[in-house]
């Protein structure tokens, strides 16, 4: 690893975990709560203890002013809602982009059993190769989605990111299994760092439950977007999960400390 690669590492992460807060969403479902003044949410979050923020290219102004020395992780491919098939993530930037908007990282999203895996297998070795050159850090979210897939199958998961290590990237996102147990085969399916992604919103305690158990299970971290940045106070959200992530706080703990009402 060069010691570009290392040094921009770092800055998405603190001593090897990771709360990455990914708001790529508006281009995906649109401008949703928490996305519309995207400023605000940003300091918030980061203010919070989010190790690093995640967007498209087009909002890297928006970003740096913002985002408190936090790390910035910029998205390279996106679909919509309103689309043909959700599943069919296309580029939309490049590595070099990245590079001139300031980015510490990159991003490509890859559906592992989808009819367009082909595809996006062929975008995530041109991206780790454009991005080994510039000493830039990928990110991989690999998903188990596609037909027959049950997306949080953990063998299934394993697979999706021990492809992200197989192909070049640095750090791999993926779906929770479901418990502890069986998110232990996610984690130990590769050497690289896993990261949990958030997923679908659900109650505050079990967004916090699914935290500890993927840390628990071997995971550095956790990337969670609409639980957080789509929270009444995505501060509040993303102080309780830096306390699962970085201060290994029990979910309930996490809660009380940073003000958050559970039952």
């Amino acid at each position: 690893m060069t010691t570009g690669k290392r040094a921009r590492l770092e800055r998405i992460g603190t001593d090897g975990r990771i709360l990455n807060v990914p708001m790529d969403h508006g281009i995906t479902i649109g401008p949703v709560s928490g996305l519309r003044r995207i400023e605000e949410t940003i300091d918030a979050v980061t203010r919070a203890g989010a190790d690093s923020v995640l967007t498209q290219k087009g909002l890297a102004d928006r970003v740096h002013p913002n985002k408190n020395d936090a790390g910035y992780v910029v998205h390279l491919n996106a679909s919509t809602t309103l689309g043909p098939d959700a599943n069919d993530k296309r580029l939309t930037g490049t590595v070099e982009e990245a590079v001139r908007l300031g980015a510490d990282a990159v991003s490509l999203h890859m559906n592992v059993g989808s009819d367009s895996e082909p595809r996006q297998l062929e975008q995530l070795a041109r991206i780790t190769d454009d991005a080994e050159r510039f000493g830039m850090p990928v990110l991989a979210m690999t998903y188990a989605r596609g037909p027959g897939i049950d997306e949080h199958d953990a063998e299934s998961l394993a697979h999706a990111v021990r492809l992200a290590e197989e192909v070049g990237a640095d750090v791999a996102k993926t779906a929770f299994s479901g418990d502890a147990e069986s998110y232990r085969t996610v984690a130990r399916a590769t050497s690289l760092p896993v990261i949990m992604a958030g997923g679908s919103p659900g109650d505050d305690l079990s967004m916090l439950e699914n935290a500890r158990a993927a840390v628990d299970a071997g995971a550095a971290g956790v990337s969670m977007g609409r639980s957080i940045f789509g929270h009444d106070d995505p501060g509040a959200m993303a102080r309780a999960v830096s306390g699962v992530v970085h201060d290994d706080r029990s979910p309930e703990r996490a809660a009380e400390d940073a003000g958050l009402i559970v039952r």
